[in-house]
């Protein structure tokens, strides 16, 4: 009943706010991270040295639109690489349950990190419910340049555009670089 309960409350929350802005600095941040059930310490401005990352934040680890989420961005890794970009899941979940999640919903394709505070109000991604923030992220998504620049921000609760947008929105990046 309890993860019933959550999971009405995911669906019916909003975001705080939009997101940063296009051209908005992302803030640099350190934090845990997970790949194939391994941990790590994931640094962005080390992640963007290998040219752009996407940045996709999600509520909530193993719930029916995040564990969707995670899969899509996993079947299209291949294209994200192709297109010379890194993905990365950040969700205000325990390191274990993130490891967990990265070998099983993620496949083991991309690394998933844990949004702390003050990553979540630096992205303004909080998950607002019921008038009060729940300590979760919106489903947020960033494309950020090796410049460290936002070249794209999605914000919708539903996963059903994030990956399309995102790899759109890295190939256009690619072209202009070209």
């Amino acid at each position: 009943m309890r993860k019933l309960a959550t999971l009405l409350a995911l669906t019916a929350a909003l975001p705080a706010a939009a997101q940063l802005a296009r051209g908005a600095r992302a803030p640099d941040f350190t934090t845990r991270g997970a790949l194939a059930g391994k941990e790590f310490a994931l640094n962005l401005k080390a992640q963007l040295k290998k040219g752009p990352v996407v940045l996709y934040f999600y509520p909530m680890s193993f719930t029916p639109g995040c564990s969707a989420e995670a899969q899509a961005f996993a079947a299209a890794t291949p294209e994200f690489r192709k297109a010379g970009a890194t993905v990365i899941g950040m969700a205000a979940d325990p390191i274990d349950k993130l490891k967990d999640f990265s070998t099983k919903d993620c496949a083991s394709k991309f690394a998933v990190a844990q949004a702390t505070p003050p990553i979540i109000a630096g992205y303004d991604v909080a998950l607002i419910a019921a008038g009060a923030n729940t300590g979760k992220t919106s489903r947020t998504s960033y494309v950020i340049a090796p410049d460290g620049k936002v070249l794209y921000a999605h914000s919708e609760m539903s996963p059903a555009n994030h990956v399309k947008n995102t790899l759109a929105a890295v190939r256009e990046w690619r072209a202009r670089k070209r």
